[in-house]
Formats: C-alpha cells, sequence, structure tokens
C-alpha cells in the first residue's frame, strides 16, 4: 500500500475537517495519533460499560491496517516485526473488545501506542 492510499483510506472515515500532511513520516504520526485517541475513547467506553462509538472501532482498525502496511520489513529488520506485533495485539485487542470478551485491556495498547508515537516524533525532530 502506497501512503497516498493509506492517505485515501483514512480519509474515508475521517470527518472532522483537518489539515491533511504530505510528508510519510507526518502520515504515520497523524495515523498514531489517531490511532492512540480513538484508542482511549473505546477504553472510556469499556470501563464505563458504555457501547462502543462505532466510528471509533472503525477509526482504530483502519489506522492499525495503515500502520502494518506501511512497514518496510526488508529495511526495517527487527523494529519492523516488532512493530507490526504490537500492532497486531491491538488489532485483536480492538476485536475482543468489540465481541465482549473477557480480559481485553484497550487502555494498555493505547499505552503502547503512546510510547510509539512519542518515540516516532522523537525521530522527526531529529532528521529535521
Amino acid at each position: 500500500m502506497t501512503f497516498e492510499n493509506a492517505r485515501s483510506s483514512y480519509r474515508r472515515i475521517e470527518t472532522a475537517k483537518q489539515v491533511e500532511p504530505t510528508d510519510p513520516h507526518e502520515i504515520i504520526g497523524v495515523t498514531l495519533r489517531e490511532l492512540e485517541k480513538s484508542l482511549r475513547i473505546l477504553a472510556t467506553a469499556q470501563e464505563a460499560g458504555r457501547p462502543f462509538p462505532s466510528q471509533h472501532l472503525n477509526r482504530a482498525f483502519t489506522a492499525i491496517y495503515i500502520l502494518q502496511s506501511s512497514l518496510d520489513f526488508n529495511q526495517g529488520g527487527d523494529i519492523a516485526t516488532n512493530l507490526f506485533q504490537v500492532y497486531e495485539y491491538c488489532r485483536l485487542q480492538v476485536a475482543d473488545a468489540f465481541a465482549r470478551k473477557e480480559g481485553v485491556n484497550l487502555a494498555a495498547c493505547a499505552e503502547h501506542i503512546g510510547g510509539i508515537l512519542t518515540a516516532w516524533d522523537q525521530i522527526g525532530s531529529n532528521s529535521q
């Protein structure tokens, strides 16, 4: 999947008007931010016993797909593999939460993504 396709996929489910980044690093940063936000909203709904907002379920699944499909396993090596595993863990947690399975921890997923986002932002500021 190209970055243009990833951006188009995300744009289809986005309802709020936002500035659209064109830099691949920024696109991943926006995707990570939106994923973290949706995971936190889903975790709050889960903790309160409320229904999950479908918009955030869709955003979470779309963001995870974008992040997984943007990984370059040839150049990224172990880092790409580890990121894929974190994204896959989050995907499975969101799917299990939607199915109302026990033991789902969406807050932990949000924390993992938040950590990746912090590192991603540091990489961006170091490369400028």
